[in-house]
């Protein structure tokens, strides 16, 4: 089966398994969508609302974020782990937006294509592939299509990669596959089968409802059968 047509066939499965995803949130300043990625990196997605939460109650305005003492934003966003990474990132992006436009208003980014959007978010130190496809995901309502570590193990397991050996090709790889309708429910729900099924650490194959089409599944079932 080959990449798109077995992508089209998970996203199915997963939909039924784990029932319909729609965008939740309404951003209004693409900005928001970007500092509550950076917040959501290397922690769960419960710490990762509890802290964006605890920040926008602190700071009305990201100028208030911008203008405020370094310990100040890291006991905001304490409660989502890493915090004194975090708000250094944080306090270096707003300082270089506000470098480049004297403002914190992104929302002309709306209006720009896909590749635009990638190549001014890209300006910024901190912001990668993976934060530009969630910010055009969930900031922009666009057809990306994030890797995360949970995304890349499930995907390699299926066997979807064709030899992409980094997260960052894979997505390139994958958002080239993925049919664009699929992208988010795909995204969320690869996200959701990664902590509760395909673990990194014993994944759970005989409850998966992808075990027919894993390449890692069939392998495992070959070997206990020798």
């Amino acid at each position: 089966m080959q990449s798109a047509g077995k992508l089209a066939r998970i996203a199915a499965i997963l939909r039924k398994t784990y029932g319909a995803r729609q965008p939740q949130r309404r951003w209004g300043n693409p900005l928001d969508s970007v500092i509550h990625t950076l917040l959501s990196q290397n922690t769960t997605a419960a710490n990762c609302e509890r802290a964006y939460t605890q920040l926008r109650q602190r700071f009305r305005t990201w100028e208030a974020v911008w203008e405020a003492p370094l310990k100040g934003l890291i006991a905001a966003i304490r409660s989502g782990g890493l915090a004194n990474i975090k708000a250094v990132r944080i306090k270096a992006l707003l300082e270089e937006i506000w470098r480049a436009q004297g403002h914190f208003d992104l929302s002309f980014l709306r209006d720009l294509p896909d590749e635009e959007v990638r190549a001014y978010l890209g300006r910024f130190k901190g912001i990668g592939s993976k934060t530009t496809a969630c910010v055009l995901l969930f900031g922009l309502g666009r057809p990306a299509f994030p890797v995360d570590t949970h995304v890349f193990r499930i995907c390699r397991r299926l066997g979807l990669l064709d030899g992409q050996p980094t997260p960052e090709k894979a997505q390139a790889f994958l958002e080239s596959q993925i049919r664009p309708r699929d992208c988010h429910a795909l995204h969320v729900h690869l996200v959701e089968h990664g902590r509760e099924v395909c673990k990194a650490h014993h994944p759970a194959c005989g409850e998966c409802s992808l075990s027919a089409l894993c390449t890692h599944a069939r392998r495992l079932h070959s070997a206990e059968s020798e």
